[in-house]
């Protein structure tokens, strides 16, 4: 039998005979030693540390007894107790049959208990929303808790009253889009959330006014690298709608103009001269603007910039 030398770590405390530094911890007998004359400084040391060990991702999650991270995406932050809906118990044991119906009484009260008074209710109907559409647009995990805590702000000092809990999720989202600079256009979260584009804008500048949120406005390149993925076009079509940008700000072209109706002219543009041509109606259904507004912003541009389009 091969015999393991227990594991050396090395402490700055000094002995109290010799006054040495050079102090080991014996963690299978608890012990602090001094190294230098043997004295043992400390004994029987509490390990504050898991009983149990881990050598990968999964053993760690399942052995471990500690819950998931807090949440603001939760109308609870995830700090409460949740049971199961699997009929087994800690150990993994099926539960018997003579026991369930008492388990599902205890599942019952539990939700009930977890939600107990209307603002609660409000907030859990009003974050679930949140986290659904976000997963139908398909945004980030940053924004979805961005959203929620615009939310729960607002619900907090009480701009909620009167308003649809859809219109004021639909606002915090479009709030949280802006401020992580993952920009959304109203027409994206209008269809999501199945809420006119009147009531979202609305709603969000009477937010955004009381809770004083600061918001930089969008611009047009923030949309160029999702409308490019959405129609399939290559980098060289990106890079090129991104220079011609540069060259319209310069020449001051993009102030006062919608940033989608920009940037949706200016990548009809990089597309025509880039030999990807894409039709002003597929470019008008991305970005969610008329083909009027296309043809507008591509000729300003092309007759400040002097771009030859052939047409």
């Amino acid at each position: 039998m091969i015999k393991r030398e227990p594991q050396k770590i090395e402490y700055l405390t000094k002995c109290t005979e010799c006054e040495s530094t050079n102090i080991s911890k014996d963690s299978s007998r608890g012990e602090l030693v001094c190294n230098n004359c043997g004295l043992v400084i400390d004994a029987e040391i509490i390990d504050h540390g898991p009983e149990w060990r881990a050598f990968d991702s999964d053993q760690r999650e399942k052995r471990s007894r500690t819950g998931s991270p807090m949440t603001y995406t939760l109308h609870d932050k995830g700090l409460s107790t949740m049971i199961d809906w699997k009929n087994r118990d800690s150990y993994g044991r099926s539960i018997p049959t003579r026991n369930r119906a008492q388990l599902f009484r205890l599942r019952k009260w539990q939700r009930r208990v977890r939600i107990s008074d209307s603002t609660e209710r409000n907030l859990a109907i009003a974050l679930s929303g949140i986290d659904r559409f976000s997963s139908i647009m398909g945004l980030p995990r940053t924004v979805r808790e961005t959203a929620a805590m615009i939310y729960r702000k607002a619900a907090l000092k009480k701009l909620i009253r009167g308003r649809s809990i859809e219109g004021v999720t639909a606002a915090s989202l479009y709030a949280a889009c802006r401020q992580c600079n993952v920009p959304r256009t109203l027409n994206e979260i209008s269809k999501a959330v199945s809420v006119s584009k009147k009531e979202i804008g609305r709603t969000y500048r009477y937010i955004s006014h009381e809770l004083e949120l600061k918001l930089m406005p969008t611009s047009p390149q923030d949309y160029i690298s999702r409308f490019c993925s959405v129609l399939n076009l290559s980098a060289d079509v990106k890079e090129k709608t991104l220079e011609i940008l540069r060259e319209a700000t310069n020449q001051e072209l993009t102030s006062g103009r919608g940033p989608t109706g920009m940037a949706a002219a200016s990548l009809y543009i990089a597309s025509v001269l880039c030999g990807e041509r894409k039709t002003q109606q597929e470019v008008s259904d991305v970005a969610g603007v008329t083909e009027v507004t296309i043809r507008n912003r591509y000729k300003e541009i092309a007759e400040k910039l002097n771009i030859n389009i052939l047409l």
